[in-house]
């Protein structure tokens, strides 16, 4: 019961300065909304990067061409390569623990088609690549691998090209395309993939076998870059290892000397890119928290106020045989009811705007439970912090000159 009178008590006192209790609360309503609105977008973006990763592939590993220096400065990624397809052989023949290898041969350009062009990436690859990337097939078929050892000019499509090129509801299969003049004829289109990490559209581009692409579009006899698949994530490192030796003997590398390329699996990339989201969720929950700072500031300064106003209720209270504890648990939990009540306005408007977010805007944004009750159990602290010296102030004060106080 006395619980209840204190509450019904330190709601009476707030309502009867609306407006002032409203401006006070509203540092912890704005702290409380940030907080969860800001670690909402950065967990949306980390889930929304994680699902983008792990639509690259299973257990995917990928071999980069390293980098050159000349006069001591870094000629930049890809400047030293040296990955042929025979190195993709090499690793085929004799990793054991990888289930699929590709080359891939990254190009671009007009696509021309039933009187439409359309300009779009272009990728060469082997027949293993679709297992690698987890990739199906809407319709159509995949090349195999004599088609990447005859040279064959056959094309599989991403869902945009066949949109732009063709139109959503035709079906492209048997058709000719012309890539710079030369004809390709498209025997299937890719599943719908989505976006990647980066914003790109992994469902504009066209695949044909890499030894078509290098040979025939590109020119060269270096590869962009090798992709393989471990059987499992537990012989993703051992693979790793297995794919290091292989390219190393086969390069001619001694025991001491650098690698000319380099070797990033699934698991690195996903750690990479969950570190950074996690950094910057971190520093956004951090700037948002100095709201709640700033919102527990203006509590103290508004309860200061509060008792030098109330001085004459106080000394009364006392006069009538109020001990201090029963002064300070008063304006305390004034306070502590003024932190939670932003709180909660806080959350609703929180979850209000996610919902805008979410459907007015690209940016991803996510509502953590976790971050929610945390969010009301720092409001209700920063109500008890910040309002404690209030409370105390006003449970020392001398009865006499309180009742004597104008």
């Amino acid at each position: 019961m006395r619980a209840k009178k204190l509450v019904v008590d330190a709601m009476k006192s707030i309502y009867k300065n609306k407006s002032r209790s409203i401006l006070t609360a509203l540092g912890i309503i704005i702290g409380v909304s940030a907080v969860i609105v800001m670690v909402g977008v950065g967990k949306g973006t980390s889930k929304e990067i994680q699902t983008s990763i792990e639509s690259l592939g299973t257990n995917m590993l990928i071999i980069f061409p390293s980098f050159s220096q000349r006069g001591g400065v870094s000629q930049g990624a890809g400047s030293r390569n040296r990955l042929t397809f025979e190195d993709v052989e090499a690793i085929r023949e004799n990793a054991t623990h990888l289930q699929a290898v590709s080359s891939i041969v990254s190009s671009s350009a007009q696509v021309i088609a039933e009187g439409k062009n359309w300009s779009t990436r272009i990728e060469g690859v082997d027949a293993q690549y679709l297992t690698i990337r987890s990739w199906d097939l809407e319709s159509g078929e995949f090349f195999d691998e004599r088609a990447v050892r005859t040279r064959k000019k056959e094309a599989v499509i991403g869902k945009t090209v066949k949109d732009e090129l063709f139109g959503e509801d035709s079906d492209p299969i048997g058709q000719r395309i012309r890539i710079r003049n030369i004809p390709f004829t498209i025997i299937g289109v890719l599943a719908e993939k989505g976006q990647d990490a980066r914003g790109s559209d992994q469902d504009d581009i066209i695949i044909a076998p890499s030894t078509t692409v290098l040979y025939r579009l590109k020119g060269g006899r270096y590869v962009n870059l090798i992709q393989a698949s471990a059987k499992t994530v537990e012989e993703i490192d051992s693979a790793k290892s297995e794919i290091t030796a292989i390219l190393r003997k086969l390069h001619r590398i001694d025991d001491y000397a650098e690698d000319d390329f380099n070797i990033r699996t699934q698991t690195e990339i996903t750690e990479m890119a969950s570190s950074t989201s996690e950094t910057l969720t971190l520093l956004l929950g951090a700037i948002a928290c100095v709201s709640l700072i700033v919102g527990g500031i203006g509590i103290m300064n508004i309860m200061l106020v509060s008792v030098t106003e109330r001085t004459r209720e106080i000394g009364i209270r006392m006069a009538l045989g109020a001990r201090e504890s029963d002064i300070l648990v008063q304006f305390l939990s004034e306070a502590i009811i003024l932190s939670i009540s932003g709180g909660v306005l806080g959350i609703l408007i929180a979850v209000s705007l996610i919902f805008v977010i979410n459907n007015f805007t690209s940016l991803p944004a996510i509502v953590d439970p976790v971050i929610v009750i945390l969010s009301v159990v720092f409001a209700g602290s920063v109500g008890v912090f910040f309002g404690y010296y209030p409370a105390k102030k006003a449970s020392k004060l001398n009865p006499i000159d309180a009742l004597r106080y104008e």
